[in-house]
């Protein structure tokens, strides 16, 4: 790789050039992925690409005066330390947020660019160009906050930022609250009906780790093919599934691992399944905290339909295991 300092002046030009080019084709990638659900954020990336391509008529322009019609094939992943960016196609599943935060480092990383090309620079002409697209890309008042305020007002991006949290709700707070709950009240029943029937410690925790792990399968699988996400706007059901099994495994291996506590150990199984029963009590309140901080339910229902849920469930299996 070449190093930036080695650059000359007529390979940091079509460096520039081929930067704004890409940049310009990332911005327009944004736009389409927002479109459908946030077109006035669309609508302000489709400027910020246009602004990209102003400045690449303005480098090309100067390019060809210096050096003529020639362009060297040089590509940022030839220069060490050059600008990188991340493949457009993951932008398929960034986040407005994370496209807005990915837009400013972009805007961050184009002004130190042009501001290092700028001191190696001798030509005054080529110097000049490089400052005042540096300062361009890093001045206070930059490009997205400009048009932001004129694209974006408060109103707006309000809006769009609910339509973010109703998203964000639908594709991971949701499926994954419901595989919380079916993982950590579900499995309370077998877990505790093998522990007290064996006594064993070692026996409950293989018991409690394949309900955890069959209930993960199960509930992700289940939430993967049960909406495609397109008419309900939930999103993708890869995530969602993901989302679904993960937190259905981690429900149900919560009061699982206590149980590798060796039954050999003095009163080790009821030190195990006292702290298995703690755990399920954290997992209890922790699902009525995201009912009631993501799904609008208020605080003392969301504890008494949870905790009082469990409860029963937890009972029910230590009275079928005492058996």
């Amino acid at each position: 790789m070449l190093a930036f300092a080695d650059l000359s002046e007529q390979q940091i030009l079509a460096l520039a050039i081929t930067n704004e080019e890409e940049d310009g084709r990332i911005y327009q990638a944004f736009a389409r992925r927002l479109e459908p659900d946030y077109p006035a954020s669309a609508r302000l990336f489709v400027a910020m690409a246009e602004e990209e391509a102003g400045h690449r008529s303005r480098l090309y322009a100067l390019y060809r005066e210096k050096f003529g019609e020639f362009l060297p094939l040089i590509r940022r992943q030839d220069v060490s330390g050059f600008l990188k960016r991340k493949p457009v196609w993951l932008t398929t599943n960034l986040s407005l947020d994370t496209i807005r935060a990915e837009a400013e480092a972009m805007e961050a990383e184009a002004q130190t660019f042009y501001r290092r090309a700028a001191e190696g620079a001798r030509d005054v002409g080529v110097r000049q160009l490089l400052v005042e697209l540096a300062e361009a890309e890093g001045q206070h008042e930059s490009l997205a906050q400009r048009l932001g305020k004129e694209l974006l007002p408060e109103d707006v991006r309000s809006a769009e930022d609910a339509t973010a949290h109703q998203r964000f709700v639908l594709t991971y707070v949701q499926p994954g609250l419901a595989g919380l709950m079916d993982g950590s009240v579900s499995t309370l029943a077998p877990v505790f009906a093998a522990a007290f029937a064996t006594q064993d410690n070692w026996s409950t925790f293989l018991v409690a780790l394949a309900a955890a792990v069959g209930a993960g399968i199960s509930m992700g699988l289940t939430e993967a093919l049960s909406d495609d996400g397109k008419l309900s706007g939930r999103g993708s059901p890869v995530i969602r599934g993901w989302a679904c099994g993960l937190m259905t495994a981690i429900g149900g291996l919560g009061h699982a691992l206590p149980y590798l506590i060796p039954t050999t150990w003095p009163n080790g199984f009821w030190i195990a399944t006292g702290i298995a029963i703690a755990i399920v009590a954290v997992e209890l309140w922790a699902i009525a905290w995201i009912r009631w901080k993501y799904m609008d339910t208020p605080f003392l229902k969301a504890v008494f339909q949870i905790v009082v849920g469990g409860t029963l469930v937890l009972l029910t299996g230590i009275l079928f295991g005492s058996a």
